[in-house]
């Protein structure tokens, strides 16, 4: 009797030390369309309440029925989230409403959401099933960005035309409409600022500073509107050596090479679209427009590398890259993918009517959907 009772005890604390290291498996699915730094930062969140993370994204064809035309496709939906850094597996063509089923099928212990409302095309909460069963949890939104916020913003640039002239720029009170009802404003996907914090930042950052023998490898861009040909650029590049920096030139540097209504997304805001990525170990926010010496020897750069687009000179009319050429250390990157943020913009232009229908739905779903909640 005492034997057994003491391999009872035993298979008891088996048992316990078992479920003590069990993984908790998460899930989170979504569109991701644009996919921006406003979904990283849910996905992060939901990422720190267990150990795994998969994420579910959803064809174009349910986008399509349920909200409207997506900007991305599919296929570049689901190399942009593959792509960050807290995201484990990727489950594609997710079905929109989630299900216990889905949840098991994954061996997800429970679902995760930002605390914004998501519906289908008929008004039924897309997570009501997961909610009923207490398989539900909550993240915090990142207010002030969204792919309806962005979308109105390439709409704006629409209907300035690219002007270059800083006076044909975007109507501040154009800003306001796009988007938005007649009977509200949506507190969820409205035009809002953005504002950065450290804090932020740092949560982003992965902190960890180059080990002695890394071999450093040093890219600068806009990065305006990450997107899947800025993603396979970098993933060339930190094939180069062991450690990327990104540098970020300012508004100012961007406006001057872009044009007057670019960049769409603000400094802060590309910075923590960088920082998403798997393949960057460090941002330099705000980084100069030329590669200085002073710069490689302060970073310890032993590679430069730059994509097959134009390298326009710097104000002085000097290649930006010149010294990098001379000690030898520069590279061209044929990264295959020849998308730009502009040619997202002309894709935004080619729909125009029906990415402002979508915006308007959207966001008066969403008011309707709140103004309910308050009531009750």
């Amino acid at each position: 009797m005492s034997g057994k009772r003491c391999n009872s005890d035993e298979d008891t604390m088996n048992g316990e030390s078992s479920k003590r290291k069990k993984s908790i498996r998460i899930w989170v699915d979504g569109c991701f369309d644009m996919v921006h730094f406003g979904h990283a930062n849910a996905l992060r969140q939901a990422k720190q309440m267990g150990d795994y993370l998969v994420v579910g994204v959803h064809s174009d064809e349910e986008i399509m029925k349920h909200k409207g035309p997506p900007v991305f496709s599919q296929e570049e939906r689901y190399k942009m989230v593959r792509a960050i850094k807290w995201v484990d597996e990727v489950v594609e063509n997710a079905p929109y409403v989630t299900t216990l089923e889905t949840l098991d099928t994954y061996n997800c212990d429970f679902c995760v959401h930002g605390d914004d409302i998501t519906t289908t095309s008929d008004g039924t909460d897309t997570y009501h099933l997961v909610k009923a069963a207490e398989r539900y949890k909550e993240c915090k939104r990142t207010v002030g960005i969204s792919t309806t916020d962005l979308v109105g913003r390439m709409l704006l640039v629409t209907k300035s035309h690219h002007e270059r002239d800083e006076t044909k720029g975007p109507n501040k009170n154009d800003l306001k409409e796009v988007g938005l009802s007649q009977d509200g404003r949506s507190p969820y996907t409205g035009t809002k600022q953005f504002v950065p914090t450290t804090k932020r930042i740092a949560q982003f950052s992965e902190g960890h500073e180059p080990k002695p023998n890394d071999k450093i490898v040093y890219v600068a861009g806009a990065f305006d509107l990450f997107h899947v040909g800025h993603l396979d650029f970098l993933e060339k590049a930190s094939q180069y050596g062991d450690y990327l920096i990104v540098g970020i030139h300012s508004d100012p540097v961007v406006n001057r090479y872009k044009g007057s209504n670019y960049p769409i997304m603000n400094l802060h805001e590309r910075v923590l679209s960088v920082l998403t990525n798997k393949y960057v170990s460090e941002v330099i926010i705000g980084a100069p427009y030329t590669v200085t010496m002073q710069m490689i020897n302060d970073f310890k750069i032993d590679v430069v590398c730059h994509g097959m687009t134009p390298i326009l000179p710097d104000v002085d009319g000097s290649d930006p890259y010149e010294i990098p050429k001379e000690i030898g250390i520069f590279h061209r990157i044929d990264s295959s993918n020849d998308l730009t943020s502009d040619m997202i913009v002309q894709r935004i232009i080619r729909n125009k009517f029906l990415f402002e229908e979508r915006n308007k739905k959207k966001e008066a779903k969403e008011v309707y959907i709140e103004n309910m909640i308050r009531k009750q």
